[in-house]
């Protein structure tokens, strides 16, 4: 049977959990167990949260049973406790009438006697009339009555505002949203901006007001101020079933200005709520905004694009623009027969039909506002070679081979022997197969490029050259495993086992071992790529030609850097640069740069080797190269500077459709955002890569998506939010068995609650971080989450379960391997837990229980360089001696810390004073005092 104080515990835990269906869950848990009990003040309390948690929580609907049975209870049978509740109820009736507005089959006739039951309550009250104003305005607007809309505006404008008025971020709002209507559009904003200029600690606030005045922002030519208030606002609600219809106002803005990508991913995550809409009015408002946004869509050429429906079945954009657009007009008429008038269908009508507003702007933290200027090549093209007009066909092909083999288009002397020699034969159809495979290569058509070296090998085979023909076979097995086909590994050994039975010319063999180490690397298997490398470069030795050494370079360069043998692979890749510096072709000269910066340990030699890469305007390493940058940029902490580099890279993958590789890159954006202070957008930006990582099965990067994102609301100060991703981060680690990930997350999760003095809940956290990290064999990270966990049980006032914890610590300590038992880390850690326990006993008159905690502390901790740490802890030693009634052992403590000059030293001279007047030293403790500036006793 659980007990009152268990429920009244449950119902406080529940107003501590955000708004939603846990909160209410919790919430009708407690309703339910207090009514059985028969608890009448419980039944009213929790009903009264029950209130605010629907309102909140997206169930509106069930506010209106539990609001009425409050104020019937509070009519019907007055009691004591009803007292603290009346400003709560009299409060309550402005979020009834405005949520009976949203229901169609409520009567008109019912919503204007709970107006007028208001007015009389506040008018016995002695309350103003303000409030009840401005709930006639918000009728008379829903109905389309202009005279209503005009006098209740004016009374509420002019009434006198009481405690009972709304707060300064809603009232504000009300009107902003009236001037908005007007089209006046510049007092709106007029408005709204010193409230923003405030503090709002209001749940409605800053997202409502931020919401109404965005599009007056874009109509007055203040497109900046537009872009953060979609971003702020949006990033408040998206989580909230409750505002249902004003993400629909967002999913609209986006479609009005150029986003109409953003608006879809804003679409496809919300649609799923609108079959439990919190309101018919909620509905009928994100039904026909998202129409805009369809429509939109559609037109540009989108119609077809799927947009997933867990419970009704994938649909396309241009059959839900219909399907919504019905709803919403369907919805708009059941609210015009209640009212009397067609307001609601006109104003479904004029959102229907918005227009775009003519401008583009990148509401997005993650899109680029265009697109980026191309850098410019930093030498010219290569001059194309002269066709010789009376060249043999072999004097062609061999023309066209010989540039090839310089990295140099062949394109206008293969175009010249096609027209004159159409169908060759023998080896010079296999030679001209070979060209044609490397003319796809160059445009990056590695399908065409394989067929067409297959058909080489063929010819080759036919014309009886075995030899020539494994080549070929070898080219493509090596090219297959370039694009991870392990069915090239067979074509590569049978082109090396017919090397050494038949041999070759060194470009042969050592072409062949080449590829046979670029097979081995493909397996991952180093060691033996770099053996085959190391053979292929013996035959190279006996090859003069610089540019295949340079590019053998850049091969050992990837094998070496495989294998985590990172300056070798630096000083091959330098050597390679030597050569393709000077003669390029710049593609290869990019891909080397890369490579360097990739591997180069000072991020400064990175970003240079990057910025090189860039400036080639290469256009199959630019991606890398702008992702290696932005790298090099966080490394050497300039992550503002990263910023607009990792959203390049965002672009070019989604133009790429790389999908998984963009939802990685955008939590790498997420935290340059962070680093650079800019949290609201590294929030936006991790609540977009999380929710494509999860939607992709990319678990692993979304959990670390999803720590940045909860470390995120930390900072911004939103700790519920933050609690809510660390708990979902505990959960999937306990389904994976991971408990060295769920004790980090538990001790951050503990952090929160420690710092929002929630010290029993903190304390119980670090419990569990603890358990955790000894399971994984994390003992120093043990020993750190139990001292901070007596901490938080000294707050909690549990002093016997906090000498518990020490006691616990400290057996852990004297249990680890003699390896660790020195580790600076474990020293100090071993004795900020006596100042913990000293704190925890002395701050309750302990101070003999404290002393064993206390001893060679100071020393200890000085010995390790923590200075400020042993100061405090022999100062504490000290103190508990003196306090304890052994001032004659507190003086050669406080002396030998005043000997190593402390950096507060009146402190502990004030201490020893006090020691020296307790042993009747009264003369040296009145120097003591003069020396050290001491006017009192303490």
């Amino acid at each position: 049977m659980t007990t009152a104080q268990e429920l009244w515990g449950l119902l406080a835990q529940a107003d501590d959990m955000p708004y939603g269906a846990a909160r209410i869950a919790l919430t009708e848990q407690v309703i339910r167990h207090a009514d059985t009990a028969g608890d009448v003040e419980l039944s009213f309390v929790a009903r009264m949260h029950g209130t605010k948690a629907y309102i909140y929580g997206g169930e509106p609907a069930k506010a209106f049973v539990t609001f009425s049975w409050c104020l019937g209870e509070f009519d019907r049978n007055p009691a004591p406790f009803h007292g603290r509740w009346d400003h709560t109820l009299l409060w309550y009736f402005k979020n009834m009438v405005s949520q009976m507005t949203s229901f169609p089959e409520i009567p008109a006739e019912r919503i204007r006697a709970v107006l007028d039951d208001m007015e009389r309550r506040y008018r016995e009250g002695g309350h103003s009339l303000q409030t009840v104003y401005k709930y006639r305005y918000v009728l008379a607007r829903h109905v389309g009555d202009e005279d209503a809309i005009a006098t209740w505006y004016e009374r509420w404008q002019t009434g006198t505002r009481d405690e009972l008025s709304d707060c300064e971020g809603c009232d504000p709002t009300g009107k902003a949203r009236h001037l908005v209507d007007a089209r006046r559009d510049s007092d709106a904003i007029a408005v709204a901006e010193p409230v923003l200029a405030g503090r709002l600690t209001c749940t409605e606030q800053p997202q409502n007001i931020l919401s109404t005045i965005m599009d007056s922002y874009v109509r007055v030519g203040r497109p900046d101020e537009a872009v953060d208030a979609h971003r702020r606002a949006y990033r408040l609600v998206r989580a909230s079933l409750a505002d249902l219809g004003d993400i629909g106002e967002h999913i609209a803005f986006c479609a009005r200005t150029g986003n109409e990508h953003r608006g879809l991913e804003i679409l496809q995550r919300h649609i799923d709520w609108l079959d439990r809409a919190p309101s018919p009015a909620a509905a009928m408002q994100f039904a026909s905004s998202s129409v805009v946004l369809l429509r939109r869509a559609a037109g540009l050429g989108h119609g077809d694009t799927v947009v997933h429906r867990t419970e009704r079945g994938d649909t396309t954009v241009s059959a839900l623009a219909d399907e919504l657009a019905a709803e919403a007009r369907a919805l708009a008429a059941r609210f015009d027969a209640r009212n009397g008038t067609d307001r609601q269908s006109r104003r479904v009508e004029e959102t229907i039909g918005a227009e775009p507003f003519g401008v583009v702007l990148a509401l997005s933290p993650s899109s680029r506002a265009a697109a980026p200027v191309p850098p410019v090549p930093s030498r010219p093209a290569p001059p194309q070679p002269e066709v010789p007009s009376g060249a043999t066909a072999e004097q062609l092909i061999a023309l066209a081979e010989d540039e090839e083999e310089a990295d140099r288009s062949a394109d206008a002397i293969l175009a010249a022997f096609d027209a004159r020699f159409p169908e060759p034969a023998g080896s010079l159809a296999a030679r001209r197969e070979a060209l044609r495979g490397g003319q796809h290569w160059q445009a990056r058509n590695g399908g065409e490029a394989i067929a067409a070296w297959e058909r080489s090998a063929a010819l080759w085979a036919e014309a009886g050259d075995p030899g020539k023909a494994a080549s070929l076979a070898g080219r493509v097995g090596a090219t297959r495993l370039m694009f991870g086909d392990l069915d090239g590994v067979e074509a590569v050994e049978r082109e090396v086992a017919y090397r050494e039975e038949h041999g070759g010319v060194p470009k042969e063999m050592a072409a062949a071992y080449s590829r046979l180490a670029m097979r081995h690397l493909a397996t991952e298997d180093p060691a033996a790529a770099l053996a085959a490398q190391e053979r292929a470069d013996t035959f190279l030795a006996e090859i003069d030609e610089p540019r295949w050494h340079a590019q053998y370079a850049l091969r050992r360069a990837r094998i070496l850097s495989a294998g985590h043998r990172h300056e070798e692979s630096a000083e091959a890749i330098g050597r390679a640069l030597i050569f393709f510096r000077e003669h390029g072709p710049d593609g290869i000269l990019a891909g080397a740069l890369l490579m360097a910066g990739q591997h180069a340990p000072d991020p400064e030699v990175a970003l240079a080797r990057f910025d090189e890469a860039l400036a080639l305007g290469d256009p199959d390493t630019a991606m890398n190269a702008r992702l290696g940058r932005a790298n090099a940029l966080l490394r050497l902490d300039r992550p503002a500077e990263a910023v607009p580099e990792f959203i390049e890279v965002v672009a070019l993958c989604t133009e790429q459709d790389l999908l998984p590789a963009a939802a990685m890159v955008r939590r790498d954006l997420a935290e340059a955002y962070q680093r650079a202070g800019r949290l609201t957008e590294a929030a936006e930006v991790a609540e977009e890569a999380l929710s494509e990582l999860r939607r992709l099965g990319e678990d692993s990067a979304a959990d670390d998506a999803e720590l940045l994102l909860a470390n995120t609301y930390r900072q911004l100060g939103q700790e519920k939010t933050a609690l809510v991703h660390y708990d979902a981060l505990i959960a999937r680690m306990t389904q994976e068995e991971n408990p060295a990930g769920r004790g980090q997350i538990r001790e951050y999760a503990a952090e929160v609650l420690y710092g929002a003095d929630r010290d029993d809940e903190a304390a119980e956290r670090f419990a569990e971080a603890a358990e955790d990290l000894h399971d994984a064999g994390n003992l120093v990270g043990e020993l750190r989450v139990l001292r901070r966990r007596v901490a938080a049980l000294h707050f909690a006032d549990e002093p016997e379960e906090a000498v518990e914890t020490v006691a616990l610590a400290r057996a852990r300590d004297a249990d680890l391997p003699a390896d660790m038992a020195g580790h600076p880390q474990v020293i100090w850690e071993r004795h900020m837990l006596g100042w913990e326990a000293g704190r925890v006993l002395m701050s309750r008159g302990r101070y003999a229980d404290a002393v064993p905690y206390l001893v060679d502390g100071g020393a200890a901790l000085r010995e390790i360089g923590a200075l400020q740490e042993a100061e405090n802890l022999a100062g504490m030693h000290a103190e508990a001696l003196f306090r304890a009634g052994d001032p004659a052992a507190a003086e050669p403590v406080l002396r030998e810390l005043l000997a190593a000059g402390p950096q507060e030293a009146q402190l502990p001279a004030a201490l020893l004073a006090e020691v020296l007047d307790a042993l009747d030293r009264k003369e040296e403790a009145a120097a003591l005092r003069t020396e050290h500036g001491i006017t009192g006793r303490d």
